[in-house]
């Protein structure tokens, strides 16, 4: 399997005012207008997946909803493992059960950057990877995802893909 991980785009500041609840803060247009570019650009690089798994907040939505139209990747599902805090084990067990040779996520750092050590091997405890908004990384198992068992691929910045169309 080939697991895409996506950040989500940059999103509005958090303000306790416009959105009590931080999982309802959107993309701001300036996050918006460089989503897109970067989805253009993905496009060119990486294939389509055959699935995509986005955490329920609105802005990891929203940007999941601008690979689908910008880039050809069908719509996401939501799954509760990517929510702020979640595991990278309980991750990792979700996509060892999902079909497909090409499965994307979209979610949020830190724990993006967790999952992707998680995935390497020799990875340290607690080890983690610096991921920007709207950065992708491209992890290839041999089998079904498993901790200590990928190989990074590539892990792209979103000014990269931003130039490849």
């Amino acid at each position: 399997m080939e697991l895409l991980i996506v950040r989500h785009a940059i999103a509005c500041e958090r303000d306790a005012k416009r959105w009590p609840d931080d999982g309802s803060r959107p993309l701001s247009t300036r996050g918006v207008m460089r989503a897109r570019r970067a989805a253009v650009g993905l496009k060119t690089l990486a294939l389509r997946p055959t699935r995509v798994l986005t955490s329920p907040l609105e802005r990891t939505r929203q940007t999941a909803a601008i690979l689908t139209r910008y880039a050809g990747w069908p719509p996401a599902a939501a799954c509760r493992e990517l929510v702020p805090g979640g595991s990278p084990q309980a991750l990792l067990a979700v996509l060892a059960r999902t079909r497909g040779s090409q499965v994307a996520v979209v979610g949020h750092q830190p724990d993006l950057g967790r999952l992707i050590a998680a995935c390497l091997a020799g990875s340290a405890a607690g080890a983690s990877f610096h991921m920007r908004k709207m950065s992708v990384a491209l992890i290839r198992f041999a089998g079904p995802p498993r901790a200590g068992q990928g190989e990074l691929c590539w892990l792209l910045q979103p000014k990269l893909l931003r130039g490849l169309h």
